[in-house]
């Protein structure tokens, strides 16, 4: 099973829609996709219309069985999309007090790793949500992942906190002497702005060719389609987002072969 995480210590650079998109494209394509949220916001879980607040289980679970766990619970885990041959294993609210409550207890930061090396027949892909705070979370998600996807709004500000999550990644690849394999992808890239043009030739300059060579430009599409919980490639295939999204995978199944 391939493993990406979507990372980035910033929220609202389009962390929740790459994942949906990717992995919608990805099923289409004959893959069977696992989805993680590991956003005690829970966006990924909300829009296929899970309220994870009325779930048995969820990701917290894992975490509380930790080496405990097994591949039947793990399974009970999992809920059903709206899309055939995509599950999700859903966040909740509880995330939110994992570091508080576990993140001194050594071992901490393969729980992930361990729970979908479980599952690892059971599906082709997995894409990791990951919340916009480093913590056991973040740290988990990298840890399990093959590759990062690091979407990054063309503004400056966004910039910024790209520059948080390179340092993020190098002192992780020190601590665990690993070096890390990660794409940045420009998002809600606007070529009518002076801003969003600015922003993303100095990405270009800066990171050279970490960057993907494209862009996800500005799409109303993926708001109308996260409106009808449903993936963007099933609710508008022909958008120009959608389109942008279709090239990014092709580039990712390339590079990852």
């Amino acid at each position: 099973m391939n493993i990406w995480a979507v990372a980035n210590q910033k929220g609202g650079v389009g962390k929740t829609t790459t994942t949906v998109t990717l992995g919608g494209i990805l099923v289409e394509r004959g893959y069977k996709v696992l989805l993680i949220d590991t956003d005690p916001h829970a966006s990924l879980t909300y829009y296929f219309g899970i309220d994870s607040e009325d779930l048995d289980n969820s990701v917290y679970d894992i975490f509380m069985q930790g080496k405990n766990l097994t591949k039947e619970q793990l399974l009970q885990t999992l809920c059903p999309t709206s899309v055939e041959n995509m599950d999700i294993l859903p966040a909740t609210m509880a995330l939110a007090t994992l570091d508080r409550k576990m993140g001194n207890q050594s071992g901490m930061g393969l729980v992930l790793k361990n729970a979908l090396q479980l599952l690892d027949d059971e599906y082709d892909f997995a894409i990791v949500d990951c919340p916009p705070v480093l913590g056991v979370l973040m740290v988990n998600a990298l840890a399990a992942c093959k590759r990062i996807l690091v979407p990054v709004q063309t503004e400056f500000l966004a910039l910024k906190g790209l520059d948080r999550m390179m340092r993020t990644l190098y002192l992780m690849s020190r601590s665990q002497k690993r070096d890390y394999k990660y794409t940045i992808i420009p998002t809600m890239f606007d070529k009518r702005t002076r801003a969003s043009t600015e922003a993303h030739k100095e990405l270009l300059e800066t990171y050279d060719d970490k960057v993907w060579s494209s862009v996800v430009p500005v799409d109303t599409k993926f708001r109308d389609a996260s409106l009808d919980k449903l993936v963007p490639s099933a609710y508008a295939p022909k958008s120009r987002g959608v389109i942008a999204y279709n090239d990014l995978l092709t580039f990712l199944l390339k590079v990852d072969q």
